[in-house]
């Protein structure tokens, strides 16, 4: 029984070592400023302090990947939520939303917010400046529903 524990060690990591070499990809797409939602929509700098700091890293062309995203197979979790959350909202590509997509982001920004559900505990976990504070939270709804409401004059449904 001793023997056969020994083997599974030595055999987890040799696995462990070899999936090392299996790594992620962490180019980022150019960003080009006049698509991106902070130069388009021009916040107050503490919003954009806010959302560059808590929502960029998973929703645009900017991810600053952790050290912890060179450890496979923390890598591959970290690089497919990356992906998720830019399929999802990418503000690096904001302009190519048309009004009605650019809205329906919006909306779902602040409910997200909201409800708590952004940034996710699991970013927040490893990156505490992400989370946001009651104050923080209150703040970024109220511009993101006043966005909302001045790009909604002349969109139809």
């Amino acid at each position: 029984m001793k023997n056969l524990k020994k083997k599974i060690g030595v055999t987890l990591i040799v696995l462990l070592i070899v999936i090392q070499f299996f790594r992620i990809d962490k180019t980022n797409p150019e960003v080009v400023l006049k698509n991106d939602f902070i130069a388009i929509q021009n916040p107050p700098e503490k919003i954009a302090k806010i959302l560059k700091t808590s929502c960029y890293d998973c929703h645009s062309n900017e991810t600053a990947y952790p050290w912890y995203s060179n450890i496979a197979p923390v890598s591959w979790w970290v690089k497919e939520h990356v992906e998720d959350g830019k399929k999802h909202l990418n503000f690096s590509v904001w302009s190519s939303y048309n009004a009605k997509k650019a809205d329906h982001k919006l909306e779902e920004m602040y409910e997200e917010v909201e409800e708590n559900e952004m940034p996710l505990s699991s970013y927040t976990l490893m990156h505490g400046e992400a989370e946001l504070s009651e104050d923080d939270k209150k703040l970024l709804i109220n511009w993101i529903k006043s966005v909302r409401k001045s790009n909604l004059i002349g969109v139809t449904n």
